[in-house]
């Protein structure tokens, strides 16, 4: 049997079982009245959410905070407005579907009750202008206060937030747009209302030779509307800040398919899935969390993750992503990190915090704006003053009309939004490309970048390096040198000691333990290994312990000039061999570092390698200039010196050695396949590891500050024009004064167009 309740608005019944009035979010249900008038009540039938008015304020959800995009210091534990800006609060948590409004019901409804009385107000202003039109002479006594009857509820009811928030903003000591704004709508109303009620209060020297006193509700009321409607569809455009963000957590499925003991598949809640569980992933569906594949294979696409369009081949042992699509062939993996834990949450967490981090191009927004308010207020006072003293009669209504305008045209919000709105949209659209930006400072220096500097093992190399020759000395083992060589890698974070020990994994070769064991920076490491002395590393290393490395010399320059690695091993004292570890160019390097040298930025490669090793990769990417041998302490030394230089320097690295170099250059940016010191250290993350990721990253930066400065300069220009032009001075010249309705319109879209502006950046082709 079907809930019922009574609406207690219209009376009429609400339905709890009826399902186009109700929907669900986040454990709550909403019951919307077929007539539209409750707005909703959860769960249970006696408690209510009425009229905006009525109602109690919105409860947030446990543990969810707000805050402002202008003030991202602002924090509350619920929907409201911010006390510096007067600006509503916007959830920090992003969930996959779009969160209920508030602010937008309210003031949608206060619009269209408002509408319903601005325009016979508006009616009967305008209509006495028309030749053979009067409702004043209809009316008679009856036209003002029909006017003022019309007026009130619109201004006291429909704008009363606007009020509320100018009080705030008095008493908080910080002027913003609402102090404008019930300023001007308050100084018309009560003019008007004063002129209405105490007609003998106004001076008759200010009426001109007019011999009724001019009144303003409609300029009040419009305004009021006019505003209303700028916030809506303001708030309407913020809402889609977020889009992208939300199409990434809507990537991954609501549900899981466990293989339990027995082989038996079970459909379980994503939120059940453990660490640990085994998972089948059949053709065309979302793979429900992190993890690898350990049985089939798959082809994945990443694009929504990484950016890339072309679905990348997984086999055994590959990584998979969550919310990323499976292809045609099914698999089953093994979940390795589900919930929070996983890419796309991560992904998600770090960018509303970027979102909500500050740009140093916005210092110049956030100075205009502390003095502007009060400049506006000042502009005004002088220009009624001079109005009602020199200006042609009826002198009086020029000087309110005039002054009300001033109030109304300006736009501090328009200052405040340029830059926050452009950063929102450009993290949020990172993210769906593979670029992950930590804070807006990184996405401002990447823009100015003009020296790149790139590590190469993992950076330019695919950092998946593998043994491809082993050459001993006299009559030794090459399996046995393998053997001490692994031995020694083993209590190493190296990338070569990965292809050390696979290869003696490939041999079937046995890995003794290791004592002493010793990492020298950039040159090696040394131990003992079933008691011999152990020395494995480059010709450094060798020369610090003694080793001479002329027997095998030749053999090692052979091998770097093919861009390929040389490590030499010697044991006791002596040389017994040299292993060679290639690292192949990963796929798209050398294009991606030709299209940033078109873009004017200047390409250095760093790295500890030999100088042979280091010139043949570099010839292969096109890099000119390389700076080789260079211990992880020296990175960032080097680039301090080019920053001194004057450079404004972006550090790319992958490896615990590159953190240092990435915190100290202007922007660091690290691999999304390295290590995670690497990408706390960065401010940017390419979650591939390719640097066709950095290319896009390049892009959407230099247009993300395009687009600020865009903002910025329509900001600073339509208040610089506005104004003045507000203010009357193009009436001795041209006759023209500007309607206080046009100048609420103007202000109201001023805003709206630094938000339209910055939703552009959602479709820049990177």
């Amino acid at each position: 049997m079907a809930a019922m309740a009574e609406d207690p608005v219209c009376g009429m019944d609400v339905d709890t079982n009826n399902a186009p009035h109700h929907h669900e979010h986040d454990g709550e249900t909403f019951y919307f009245c077929s007539a539209g008038c409750a707005s909703k009540f959860a769960g249970d039938p006696l408690y209510y959410l009425l009229m905006p008015d009525q109602r109690p304020a919105p409860v947030a959800r446990p543990g969810s905070q707000y805050t402002c995009p202008m003030h991202p210091e602002v924090v509350r534990d619920g929907p409201d407005s911010c006390p510096l800006c007067g600006m509503a609060l916007e959830p920090m948590e992003v969930t996959a579907e779009k969160p209920i409004n508030p602010e937008l019901i309210d003031m949608t409804r206060r619009l269209c009750i408002g509408a319903a009385f601005a325009v016979p107000l508006l009616a009967m202003a305008m209509g006495d202008m028309l030749p053979g039109v009067s409702f004043a002479s209809l009316l008679g006594v009856g036209f003002k206060w029909t006017q003022l009857v019309l007026a009130t509820p619109l201004v006291l009811w429909a704008g009363w937030p606007f009020f509320v928030r100018g009080w705030q903003s008095i008493s908080q000591r910080s002027p913003n747009m609402f102090t404008l704004i019930s300023l001007g709508v308050g100084a018309a109303y009560l003019f008007s209302f004063t002129a209405v009620v105490l007609p003998d209060f106004v001076p008759k020297a200010l009426h001109g030779h007019s011999t009724q006193t001019p009144l303003y509700f409609e300029t009040a009321g419009v305004i009021i509307v006019l505003v209303l409607l700028g916030q809506v569809l303001e708030l309407r455009a913020r809402e889609r800040m977020g889009d992208a963000l939300r199409a990434l957590l809507d990537l991954t499925p609501k549900v899981a398919l466990r293989l339990n003991p027995g082989g038996v598949d079970r459909e379980i809640p994503l939120a059940e899935v453990m660490t640990g569980d085994r998972l089948r992933v059949r053709p065309g569906e979302a793979i429900p969390a992190d993890g690898a594949i350990i049985e089939g294979k798959g082809t994945v696409d990443e694009s929504m993750v990484t950016g890339e369009a072309m679905p990348v081949s997984k086999d055994v042992g590959d990584s998979v992503i969550g919310g990323t699509i499976n292809g045609t062939a099914g698999f089953v993996m093994q979940a390795e990190r589900v919930g929070s834990e996983t890419m796309l949450s991560r992904i998600v967490t770090l960018v509303s915090r970027s979102q909500r981090s500050r740009a140093p191009i916005q210092r110049l927004a956030d100075w205009t704006a502390v003095r502007f308010v009060p400049l506006v207020i000042a502009v005004a006072i002088v220009t009624f003053i001079t109005w009602a003293l020199w200006g042609p009669p009826p002198a009086l209504s020029f000087a309110v009309a005039a002054a009300v305008s001033v109030l109304i045209i300006a736009c501090p919000c328009a200052l405040g939004l340029a830059t926050p709105m452009s950063i929102m949209v450009a993290t949020g659209r990172g993210a769906g490309m593979g670029v992950l930006v930590r804070h807006a400072a990184a996405l401002e220096a990447l823009a100015r970048v003009d020296l790149l500097v790139v590590d190469k093992t993992g950076t330019l190399t695919a950092g998946r390096p593998s043994v491809t020759g082993i050459q001993t000395l006299g009559c030794e083992n090459a399996d046995a040198m393998l053997g001490f060589a692994a031995a020694l890698e083993r209590g190493s974070e190296h990338p070569l000691s990965v292809a050390i020990l696979e290869a003696a994994e490939a041999r079937g070769i046995a890995v003794e333990s290791v004592s002493g064991f010793d990492a020298v920076p950039g040159a090696g490491v040394t131990g003992n290994v079933a008691g011999r002395s152990v020395a494995l590393g480059n010709a450094v290393l060798m020369e610090a312990v003694g080793v001479d490395v002329a027997p095998l010399a030749d053999s090692a320059d052979a091998i770097r000039r093919e861009g390929t690695t040389a490590v030499f091993l010697a044991t006791d004292g002596d040389l017994v061999a040299v292993l060679s570890i290639s690292d192949p160019v990963k796929d798209g390097a050398s294009a991606a570092l030709a299209a940033l040298r078109d873009q004017g930025i200047e390409i250095v490669m760093v790295t500890g390698d030999n100088q042979a090793t280091a010139g043949a990769v570099a010839a292969l990417v096109g890099i000119a200039r390389v700076e080789a041998g260079v211990i992880p302490a020296e990175k960032g030394a080097i680039v301090s010196r080019f920053q001194e230089e004057g450079h404004t320097v972006a550090m790319v690295g992958d490896g615990i050695n590159d953190a240092p170099a990435l915190a100290g250059a202007d922007v660091g940016i690290a691999m999304g396949t390295g290590t995670d010191v690497a990408m706390e250290s960065a401010g940017i993350t390419l979650v591939t590891g390719d640097l066709l990721a950095l290319v896009r990253a390049r892009r959407l930066a230099t247009a993300t500050l395009r687009n600020i400065r865009q903002n910025l300069f329509f900001a600073f220009v339509y208040n610089a024009a506005g104004i003045p032009i507000a203010a009357g001075i193009l009436f001795p010249v041209l006759g023209v004064m500007l309607s206080p309705m046009v100048a609420a319109a103007a202000m109201s879209l001023s805003s709206v167009s630094v938000i339209a502006n910055a939703l552009r950046l959602r479709t820049i082709k990177l």
